[in-house]
């Protein structure tokens, strides 16, 4: 069940947001370790987003999944600071990602909770 929630107050053009979709749900299949056939990642851009009193390009991530481990925090920042720097050209410091691993059963699917 991770899940990548991506805002940020960039405008993606929509032809461009099926390979940013995608490249982000391969980088968490990747860092997680998980069959990406698992992996949702919602994208919401040209948000309002106001970060260090500036409207620059920012983001704010959010990253959950069961089992997350918490000793690989960093490395999982550097590698989504990385893309959000790669593919819509934000800086590492106008970015903050929140992790977390929600108990299973306060996460459902599929009739049911993991």
């Amino acid at each position: 069940m991770p899940t990548l929630r991506l805002l940020t107050n960039v405008e993606i053009a929509p032809e461009s947001r099926p390979a940013l979709l995608a490249r982000a749900s391969r980088t968490v299949a990747e860092l997680l370790g998980k069959p990406e056939s698992y992996v949702m990642v919602i994208l919401e851009s040209g948000r309002d987003l106001l970060f260090a009193g500036t409207a620059d390009p920012a983001a704010y991530l959010e990253l959950k999944s069961l089992g997350l481990p918490e000793s690989r925090t960093a490395e999982f920042s550097r590698a989504l600071c990385g893309l959000l720097n790669e593919t819509l050209a934000i800086p590492p410091e106008r970015v903050y990602i929140e992790f977390a691993a929600p108990p299973r059963h306060l996460f459902g699917w599929n009739n049911a909770t993991f």
